[in-house]
């Protein structure tokens, strides 16, 4: 079956049309802070929405029809484009000094990565803050749209690993159209943004500091208006809404729309967000005495650090009030963990998410039972619901994929001539879209100088991470491209 350009086009074609606007919006802010460089998200408006309208208006056939392979490309192609488009008010304002740099950042802002080349951020012009931020919200604000109405079609990601009553927002979970659904999970997104605006500047923020970290939060992003992140406010209470609301942006966007409802049933039958929200209760606690014990300061200054950390690292948003690679090589460690948990699946955060730790352990633990009962009939169960095979083959092969993409651009990066910690920590951190990591990419440092060829490692790392893997790697298979 040949694949239909036509809607891949139009989609794509609606999609930078749409950024190009975000673009001139984007430069009224510019203006209105009196900077230099509104003009260049003009000129950048004009290519990506002129480039966008081409596309949308060229006819490669009459039919509208989406298939997988469409959807796969769609998808795929999308972020690419929107990353390439991205780049443009960073190198037309001068802000950036290559376009691997320029598209690095892109790609980070519009995957919620968080990883930045910018040493000098309070330097930069109010526009391409803007902008950084905005990536963020627009990407978190695509993955909840990815989420209901292309990945079901597609059969990949979170959506599939759940039945009836299970996590995942889709169509006859919420609402019987898929568009319904979708409008409802934006305008919930939108709603939280607008909340944590409020309160961040009710609190003590700027009204464009409030406004950016707002963004940052709930696309689980990271990009920061300051140089010191988070830490620049030493606020408890700034701090403590953040980590509400980070918590808030890694719940599966379903539970939150049921809560939002009243139908706390529905909620607290999710397990996901049971062991999401147990596991964060109890290993913070444990993380306030494990800091306390090594760290001088109050025990309320030493949980609250440990408890942002921890929050911000599952829920891959990255922002920061302490450098935790200071604190002990344990706890380094321990961080270093964190980057491999994400949220929960149907939320912005990126990351393996929790429901697939949870398939992979109790499968583990089950084999055991197997082994003493070969003929017993076990099954794996996730809210009550059988997991079908299918779904579990198919956790099991991400798992191993994510492992080999792991080990194969760790041993790419180590030869490109990094240091091993640093390497390790820059594939992890961006390939589960989490920002900071440990090494010389720990919380106080950036990618600024990263060897050009490894950011490009990176930047597809950022990209496989934010679209479940199997979304891009089976463009790279033959079959993909065959005709039957």
């Amino acid at each position: 079956m040949l694949i239909n350009y036509q809607p891949i086009s139009k989609i794509i074609g609606a999609l930078l049309v749409l950024l190009g606007f975000t673009m001139f919006a984007t430069a009224g802010i510019s203006a209105a802070y009196n900077d230099t460089d509104w003009d260049s998200f003009l000129i950048s408006g004009a290519i990506t929405a002129g480039f966008g309208g081409l596309l949308w208006a060229y006819k490669f056939s009459h039919s509208n029809a989406i298939g997988k392979r469409e959807g796969y490309l769609i998808v795929a192609l999308g972020w690419v484009m929107m990353a390439l488009f991205g780049s443009l008010p960073f190198m037309i304002s001068g802000v950036s000094s290559s376009f691997t740099d320029a598209f690095f950042e892109s790609m980070s802002g519009f995957t919620t990565t968080g990883a930045s080349i910018f040493t000098d951020i309070e330097s930069l012009p109010h526009g391409i803050l803007f902008w950084r931020s905005l990536t963020h919200w627009i990407g978190g604000m695509g993955i909840i749209v990815l989420t209901v109405a292309l990945f079901p079609l597609l059969g990949i990601a979170g959506i599939e690993l759940f039945v009836a009553e299970s996590p995942g927002p889709t169509a006859d979970k919420i609402h019987p159209r898929i568009k319904e659904t979708a409008k409802r999970l934006w305008f919930i997104y939108l709603g939280l943004t607008v909340l944590l605006y409020l309160l961040l500047w009710a609190e003590g923020m700027t009204g464009f500091d409030a406004i950016n970290h707002a963004f940052a939060t709930m696309g689980t992003g990271g990009f920061s208006t300051k140089n010191a992140s988070i830490a620049y406010y030493p606020s408890a209470t700034i701090q403590y809404t953040l980590i509400l609301f980070m918590f808030i942006a890694g719940c599966n966007y379903a539970v939150i729309y049921y809560l939002l409802k009243g139908n706390f049933k529905k909620v607290w039958i999710n397990e996901e967000f049971r062991y999401y929200s147990l596991f964060i209760l109890v290993t913070a606690l444990i993380l306030g005495l494990w800091i306390n014990f090594m760290v001088d300061g109050s025990y309320e200054k030493n949980f609250r650090d440990g408890l942002f950390q921890l929050v911000s690292l599952i829920t891959t948003t990255g922002f920061v009030t302490a450098d935790y690679t200071k604190w002990s090589p344990g706890l380094n460690m321990f961080f270093f963990m964190m980057l491999f948990l994400g949220a929960c699946a149907g939320s912005t955060a990126g990351g393996i998410k929790f429901v697939r730790h949870m398939v992979f352990v109790k499968n583990t633990y089950l084999e055991f039972k197997r082994i003493l009962h070969p003929r017993a009939i076990v099954r794996i169960k996730i809210n009550k619901e059988v997991v079908a095979p299918r779904v579990l083959t198919h956790i099991l092969v991400f798992l191993l994929v994510y492992l080999l993409l792991f080990v194969g651009a760790t041993l790419i990066i180590t030869i490109i001539g990094m240091d091993f910690m640093t390497t390790l920590g820059g594939v992890a951190t961006t390939l589960g879209n989490v920002g900071p990591s440990i090494g010389n990419l720990g919380p106080v440092n950036n990618f600024a100088e990263v060897p050009e060829s490894a950011k490009w490692v990176f930047s597809s790392l950022m990209l496989l991470g934010r679209l479940e893997l199997f979304t891009v790697l089976i463009l790279f298979t033959p079959f993909f491209w065959r005709n039957n």
